[in-house]
C-alpha cells in the first residue's frame, strides 16, 4: 500500500540530511588532511564513507519500496563486475537510472567507486551533490570548448585508480520522454539515419574522448539496457518514498575495449550502432515484456543497507535526544519555532532532491538542425 510522501519525507529527510551532514564533513576532513599525502589511501577512505551515505538510498530500494532489479547477463560477465574498472553505457529510460546502477554496483562490490559524467548542477545540490564531488565525479559545463579539456584531465586523473571503478555515461545525453523521442525522430528522418522508436540518438564526443583515453587502462565497456514494464508508470524517486514497489529489468553486455575501432569516427559510428542494436533490443521488449527467456541473475537482496540505516537511526535518534535535553530547546517558543523552522528547511531541501531528479524539472539544452529553423529544447 502506498504510504503519502508527506508522513515519510520528514523523519527519512532528518536521517538523511543529518546523516549526509556527518558523511560531507569526514569526506572534507580526509579530502583536506589525506588526500595530499596520499590520493590512493584517500580513495580507499573515501570509498568506505561515501558507501555510509550512498546505501541509505540502497536501502529505499531495496527494504522500504521493496523494488526489485532483475539482470540478464552470462555468467562470466557477472562474475568480472566489480573486479574490473569498466565504461557503462546505458540508456537514460527515467529519473532514477542512477540509482538502478548504484544496486547493480553494490551488489558487484563498488558503490563507493562507482563514478558518473554528470552536468555542473548536480554537485550542488546538497549532500548527495557534495559527497559526490568528493568521490571524484565528473561535472561538465554542457559546453564542449570548456568540457574537453576537463574529460581528458578528468580521464587522466583515473589512471591510478587503485580499485576498480564503474564510469558512467548517458551518451543520450537528456532523458527519454515521448517528446524528445519525437525530436530525434524528425532529427534522424531529416538526415537519412535510423529513425529510433525507444532510444534517443547518442551524442557521441564524450564516449569517443573516454574511449580515446581511457582504453589503456579501462578493458571493458559494459552495455546496459534498462527497461520497465510498459503497462507501469515509470519509476520516480517520489515514488520510492511513498514505498510504492516497481520491476526494473537491466540486460548488461560486455564489450572488450580493445574491439573498438581506433579513429574518432570509428569510435563514434561504433556507439550509434550500439544504440541502433539497443533500439531493436527494446522495440522486441515491449511486445514480449522481458529481455530473453532465461531467468535473471539472482542478485539478492543485501542486509548490509538495513544495518546502516538502523545504525544511523539509532545514532542520530539518540544524539538528538541528548541535545534537546541539554539545550532545552524545547522549552521556549523560540526553541520551538527555531525547531520547527529546521523541520521546514529539511522538508525544502529534501523535495529540492527530489525534484531535481526528475526529468520535468530539468536544465534545458538546445539541439538546432540544419535542414530546418527551427529549435528544440530538451530536457536534461
Amino acid at each position: 500500500m502506498a504510504i503519502p510522501a508527506v508522513f515519510v519525507i520528514v523523519p527519512l529527510g532528518l536521517l538523511f540530511i543529518l546523516s549526509g551532514l556527518i558523511v560531507n564533513v569526514i569526506q572534507a576532513f580526509i579530502f583536506v588532511l589525506v588526500r595530499p599525502i596520499s590520493k590512493c589511501l584517500y580513495r580507499r577512505i573515501n570509498k568506505v564513507v561515501a558507501e555510509l551515505l550512498w546505501l541509505e538510498l540502497i536501502w529505499l530500494i531495496d527494504w522500504w519500496a521493496e523494488a526489485k532489479v532483475e539482470v540478464y547477463t552470462d555468467q562470466a560477465t557477472f562474475q568480472l563486475m566489480g573486479k574490473e574498472h569498466a565504461l557503462v553505457l546505458c540508456n537514460h529510460r527515467s529519473d532514477i537510472d542512477w540509482l538502478v546502477g548504484w544496486v547493480l554496483a553494490q551488489r558487484a562490490g563498488c558503490l563507493g567507486s562507482a563514478l558518473a559524467i554528470m552536468k555542473k548542477e548536480a554537485k550542488f545540490l546538497p549532500v548527495i551533490g557534495w559527497s559526490m564531488w568528493f568521490s571524484d565525479y565528473i561535472f561538465l559545463e554542457r559546453s564542449w570548448a570548456k568540457d574537453e579539456s576537463t574529460l581528458e584531465s578528468s580521464f587522466q586523473s583515473l589512471m591510478d585508480f587503485s580499485m576498480p571503478f564503474w564510469l558512467a555515461l548517458f551518451v543520450e545525453g537528456t532523458r527519454f520522454t515521448q517528446q524528445k523521442l519525437l525530436a530525434s525522430q524528425e532529427y534522424a528522418a531529416a538526415r537519412g539515419l535510423p529513425v529510433p522508436k525507444n532510444v534517443l540518438i547518442p551524442r557521441t564526443k564524450g564516449f569517443v574522448s573516454a574511449v580515446s583515453h581511457m582504453r589503456s587502462f579501462v578493458p571493458a565497456i559494459y552495455d546496459c539496457t534498462v527497461a520497465t514494464s510498459p503497462k507501469d508508470r515509470p519509476p520516480t524517486l517520489l515514488r520510492i518514498f511513498r514505498g510504492q514497489s516497481f520491476v526494473v529489468k537491466v540486460q548488461v553486455k560486455r564489450h572488450e575495449m580493445q574491439e573498438l575501432p581506433e579513429t574518432a569516427d570509428g569510435i563514434s559510428q561504433w556507439c550509434k550502432d550500439l544504440f541502433v542494436t539497443k533500439d531493436t533490443l527494446l522495440e522486441k521488449y515491449m511486445i514480449k515484456d522481458s529481455f530473453s527467456e532465461k531467468q535473471p541473475i539472482d542478485i539478492g537482496r543485501p542486509k548490509k543497507s538495513l544495518l546502516v540505516v538502523l545504525c544511523w537511526s539509532c545514532i542520530l535518534a539518540y544524539g538528538i535526544v541528548k541535545f534537546f535535553q541539554w539545550s532545552a530547546l524545547l522549552s521556549s517558543w523560540e526553541g520551538i519555532a527555531l525547531s520547527a523552522g529546521l523541520l521546514i528547511l529539511i522538508i525544502l531541501v529534501m523535495q529540492l532532491l527530489v525534484h531535481s531528479s526528475e526529468s520535468t524539472r530539468s536544465t534545458p539544452i538546445i539541439v538546432s538542425s540544419q535542414d530546418t529553423t527551427k529549435e528544440r529544447l530538451l530536457q536534461k
